[in-house]
């Protein structure tokens, strides 16, 4: 384990014991009450969030004081569970505990990826380099997809947080979202103009593909199965892309199958296709992880909108769904109002990362949008795909409340 100064180990037990306060706060617990009403399906006050995973140079960065390197990647880990509430005032739920998980790993193919990235030092733009550029050809260099655990490692943190923050924050092991992504991990290794190509050139091949990936992910559940690796995926559990496991419908307690957690697909590299080519090359491998799911949340950056009618309204098990600004988003609220599933909405990012000062007029309006398109409907707000709020808390504090207040204003129960 390695050492941490007593000056560093001070500077944790403060950001631990703040993230404390916070948790047994009444503000939490009135933001809890949000979140469980979301979870009994009841339409209440919808959560509002600002996500900072693509600008924490801004956010997290700047704000570490801690000096060894095991030390500030743990202040980061504490410091970013506070983030939205302690700089935005949003309703991200805040733990009294310090939440770990085993440290998984699954590939679902053999080959590894070759990503340049650009350069600057918060860049976020890349190129894939093609490591396979004939699927056909080259589909045994797909075989070999891998998965596994590394208790040891998991141990080892484990023991390093609780020496050092234990009696403030007990461990928590929670488990994310079971994922099964298949489209993604494929065009990262053969980029996406051959990827399109290929379905029509030789759709045999990437059926072919599509079959080995899935049936990795159908040995990695039964390997967390049979190694005792589950864990209950409830309430303040992480559920993918960066939402909460709230629900009534999930076991609490020890869970020992894949079908009592939430599961998690998308597919937003065929968004481009046609809703029937959707069905033939994606939905019946996603359909196969999804009979092992307890419950779905699904998408990305995708249009569902287009899917939905003829592929997705067909799994009961769906109860979150992405809905992008690409989405005719009241079309997409049509289809879910009334429902369990709930409309996660993922605002356009223009309107706080543009240069210059917040619009009110023109947030209040574009939010009033949302909120009419998701009347009716489970909502949740994230706001996501923001690359800078330009070093300013209060920016994003503002953007937040004016989202809140156009909730307040426009969504209807």
């Amino acid at each position: 384990m390695e050492a941490v100064s007593a000056r560093d180990r001070e500077v944790l037990r403060q950001r631990a014991q703040l993230q404390l306060e916070y948790a047994t706060s009444p503000r939490n617990e009135a933001i809890l009450r949000q979140w469980q009403a979301q979870a009994e399906g009841r339409r209440e006050s919808p959560p509002v969030r600002l996500l900072f995973s693509n600008f924490g140079h801004e956010v997290i960065t700047p704000r570490l004081r801690c000096e060894g390197e095991a030390a500030r990647r743990l202040e980061a880990t504490l410091l970013a569970r506070l983030v939205g509430r302690e700089l935005f005032d949003d309703d991200t739920p805040i733990p009294p505990t310090f939440d770990m998980g085993w440290h998984t790993h699954v590939r679902p193919f053999g080959l590894q990826a070759k990503i340049t990235r650009a350069k600057g030092p918060h860049a976020q733009g890349f190129h894939i380099d093609p490591v396979i550029t004939d699927l056909a050809a080259e589909l045994d260099k797909l075989r070999g997809g891998s998965f596994g655990v590394d208790r040891e490692g998991t141990a080892r943190h484990r023991e390093l947080v609780e020496d050092l923050i234990g009696d403030i924050l007990p461990v928590r092991m929670v488990m994310d979202s079971l994922g099964g992504s298949l489209t993604n991990p494929l065009v990262h290794l053969m980029g996406m103009e051959a990827y399109y190509l290929a379905m029509y050139d030789s759709p045999e091949a990437v059926h072919a593909a599509m079959e080995m990936g899935t049936q990795v992910y159908e040995r990695y559940y039964d390997f967390l199965e049979a190694e005792g690796l589950l864990l209950p995926t409830t309430g303040l559990s992480p559920l993918a892309q960066e939402s909460y496991a709230f629900t009534d419908e999930l076991p609490t307690g020890a869970v020992t199958r894949t079908t009592e957690c939430w599961g998690y697909l998308e597919s937003q590299e065929t968004t481009a296709v046609a809703a029937d080519t959707f069905g033939e090359f994606v939905f019946p491998y996603q359909d196969r992880l999804v009979a092992r799911y307890g419950l779905l949340s699904y998408g990305c950056c995708e249009r569902v909108d287009a899917i939905w009618p003829d592929w997705l309204a067909r799994w009961p098990k769906l109860r979150k769904l992405s809905v992008s600004p690409f989405n005719n988003e009241r079309q997409v609220g049509e289809y879910l109002r009334g429902s369990r599933v709930v409309y996660y909405s993922k605002p356009r990012a223009e309107f706080v990362t543009g240069h210059g000062p917040l619009d009110d007029e023109a947030i209040t309006a574009y939010f009033r949008g949302v909120c009419e398109a998701a009347s009716g409907c489970l909502f949740e707000i994230a706001q996501r795909e923001v690359g800078t709020i330009f070093g300013d808390a209060e920016r994003g504090r503002r953007y937040v409340r004016l989202a809140k207040e156009a909730v307040d204003a426009y969504w209807r129960p």
